[in-house]
C-alpha cells in the first residue's frame, strides 16, 4: 500500500515524511494528468522521497487509466529511469 495519497482539492499528489510535506503538482484534462511540478523540502533530500512519490502517483495513474504528460523535468527523468512506466506517457 502506498504512503501517497491524491489531494484532489489541491490538485497534487502527497507524501508527508516526519512533519515535512512532498508533492507533485498536476493539471487533469479529461484522461490525461500533465505533472507541472514537484516539491521534496530539503530535510528530505536525498533519501529517495521524490522517487517514491513519483512512483506512488503513477501506480495510481495507471490504475485510473490515464495518460501522463511529464512536464515536470523531475517526474520525466524519473519515467526515463524506469521504462516500466514509459507506457503511460501520452504520445
Amino acid at each position: 500500500m502506498s504512503d501517497v495519497i491524491n489531494n484532489t482539492a489541491h490538485h497534487r499528489y502527497e507524501l508527508a515524511v516526519e512533519g515535512h510535506l512532498a508533492a507533485t503538482y498536476y493539471k487533469l484534462d479529461g484522461d490525461v494528468i500533465t505533472f507541472v511540478h514537484t516539491e521534496v523540502p530539503s530535510e528530505l533530500g536525498g533519501r529517495g522521497i521524490g522517487s517514491k512519490l513519483v512512483k506512488g502517483a503513477l501506480d495510481q495513474v495507471r490504475a485510473a487509466g490515464l495518460k501522463v504528460v511529464a512536464q515536470c523535468p523531475f517526474v520525466k527523468a524519473w519515467i526515463d529511469k524506469h521504462p516500466d512506466y514509459a507506457d503511460l506517457v501520452k504520445t
